[in-house]
């Protein structure tokens, strides 16, 4: 059995309820892969696409309905060490991807406020016209669980508003296309073991402004990881909690919310 096999089997075998059924969990429970999708799986070099990658991998030689998979790598200013890791981890794992360039690190480099936001949208920009270039509907990104209770709290805490990382969006600037979240159920310490496990070695972070930052605090979302860290050590079903406060929402408890262009405050119907 070569490595590639190997890898792909373990989602069959070792990690088939930790990672396999919590991804076809939330691929059902929100309808994210539907008959005739052309899906670009985005690839940052980082654990959690790759193995987005290779899940798609996994969902294609057992798909019970038709749609196809475009693997998308965008390169927007690795150095030569972590494209060249990139290159050979996609080789690994048997993943033949379609790679473009771009110049975002230099763009977002000289921005002096929000650096991370600029890069945030710009990236996902050009996977969308990538994607779209290639005859894709959807582009798949790697965020996981952890992400989307992350941002929950982030949202509450420094932003002052109840939100989420939705499983799946409709593009605003990109007609037709949609994002879908594959990983929605998934685990980040569960993908960590996996990696562990098939003794893989991904980007941690390529970004050049975290490199420079390095042995530094590199921003909110490291707080909110430490600050959950501290609080599963009380109650090991925080994190549940977190996700159910965006699920089972109770308008009739809530001073106001906003849909669109309209706000609606409890006093209209009190």
């Amino acid at each position: 059995m070569d490595r590639a096999t190997e890898i792909r089997r373990s989602l069959q075998k070792k990690f088939r309820k930790s990672i396999m059924n919590r991804c076809v969990m939330g691929l059902n429970e929100y309808e994210l892969i539907l008959p005739g999708d052309k899906i670009a799986c985005c690839i940052s070099g980082g654990k959690d696409s790759m193995l987005m990658a290779v899940l798609f991998a996994e969902l294609k030689r057992h798909n019970k309905f038709p749609f196809e998979v475009e693997y998308l790598v965008m390169d927007p200013g690795y150095t030569p060490e972590n494209r060249r890791r990139i290159e050979e981890n996609l080789a690994l794992l048997g993943i033949e991807a379609t790679v473009f360039e771009t110049r975002i690190f230099e763009h977002v480099d000289a921005a002096e406020e929000h650096p991370c936001y600029l890069c945030a949208r710009q990236r996902r920009g050009w996977l969308y016209k990538k994607a779209q270039e290639l005859g894709c509907n959807k582009i798949a990104l790697g965020h996981h669980y952890d992400d989307v209770i992350e941002t929950i709290l982030m949202g509450m805490l420094y932003g002052g508003q109840v939100q989420t990382m939705m499983p799946k969006l409709h593009s605003i600037h990109f007609e037709g296309m949609e994002l879908i979240r594959p990983l929605y159920f998934v685990r980040e310490e569960d993908i960590r073991h996996w990696c562990r496990y098939n003794d893989l070695h991904f980007l941690d972070c390529a970004c050049r402004m975290t490199e420079r930052r390095a042995g530094e605090d590199v921003g909110k979302r490291q707080e909110i990881k430490r600050l959950l860290s501290d609080l599963r050590q009380r109650d090991p079903q925080v994190d549940a909690n977190i996700f159910n406060s965006v699920v089972g929402v109770n308008l009739e408890t809530i001073i106001s919310y906003r849909k669109g262009d309209r706000t609606w405050h409890f006093l209209d119907e009190y």
